[in-house]
């Protein structure tokens, strides 16, 4: 099979078939038209790269330095016994060779425990919820004072979470979503930006491999037990069987967005009582699960 750009033999297929260096000069591109469309960085932004060793984070790191963008890499390490070590040690050791400064911010450090201590300590029966407020929380605790926080998302992530929000109803909290999230300005607030937004899993997978990233190419033990992973089988079912599903689900959502972001704010932006973080509420989630394993 011929290469879409070229004469040479095609070595790389997505939705199309494409040589190494083009397919590679395509993807960065969907990298940078995103970032030029929805203006997600300026070029005198310093910028945080929330970074956890995988394929998405270490592809975005690469195309952002690659770009000419000045980043920095966080990490957030939450306590996983057996998976964050060996991602920690990959994202070191790929930071080290590419110049990239490093943080690193810990569950332990931050609140006192990790995320299995958590499970061990409380009533939660799936990790996933009381981690993702964990990790929100200290992301941006930890990125403040950046210009931006730019995330791994792909186009895969979009799609499950504009189908996980619309079956529970969420609509306030989808209309945060979008290449640049969020719905509320605060100078406590590092805004946050999305550059692989039109990039789908296989292709940012497919791009991480063919640059010879030295990555696990391995998902969180705890996440096959979401909701997320139920709806990102069922997406990936239907792409299987109608493709172009997750790309239209995405770009209809874009169409709405705007209206969406229009809707009255359910909660007022406050400031937590206890540690004076951003929250909708007077003690902030992430208070309050520190307080249940504290006190278990």
């Amino acid at each position: 099979m011929q290469c879409r750009k070229c004469s040479r033999k095609a070595g790389v297929e997505t939705d199309n078939p494409y040589c190494k260096s083009h397919f590679l000069e395509l993807f960065e591109s969907k990298v940078a038209n995103a970032i030029r469309q929805f203006q997600l960085l300026d070029r005198k932004d310093r910028i945080s790269v929330a970074a956890s060793g995988g394929k998405d984070s270490t592809s975005l790191l690469y195309i952002l330095q690659k770009l000419g963008y000045d980043v920095e890499a966080l990490a957030i390490d939450e306590g996983i016994q057996g998976y964050r070590e060996g991602t920690l040690a990959g994202l070191r050791e790929f930071c080290t060779s590419h110049g990239i400064k490093l943080k690193i911010a810990s569950y332990q450090e931050q609140f006192g425990f990790t995320l299995d201590e958590l499970m061990s300590r409380s009533n939660y029966k799936i990790p996933c919820m009381p981690c993702g407020i964990l990790r929100r929380y200290l992301l941006n605790k930890a990125a403040r004072g950046y210009d931006k926080l730019a995330t791994g998302h792909n186009l895969d992530d979009e799609a499950q979470s504009v189908m996980m929000n619309m079956m529970k109803s969420n609509i306030h909290l989808m209309a945060r979503l979008g290449p640049s999230t969020g719905v509320l300005t605060d100078n406590r607030f590092t805004p946050r930006v999305k550059p692989l937004y039109f990039c789908t899993e296989k292709e940012v997978a497919t791009y991480s491999f063919l640059q010879g990233f030295s990555i696990k190419y391995s998902e969180c033990p705890n996440a096959p037990k979401s909701f997320r992973a139920m709806i990102r089988d069922f997406l990936n079912d239907a792409e299987s069987k109608s493709p172009g599903t997750k790309a239209s689900i995405v770009h209809s959502f874009l169409k709405l967005s705007p209206l969406l972001k229009q809707m009255p704010v359910e909660s007022p932006l406050l400031y937590c009582a206890e540690c004076g973080e951003p929250s909708s509420r007077e003690t902030c989630n992430a208070c309050n699960i520190a307080r249940i394993v504290i006190f278990k």
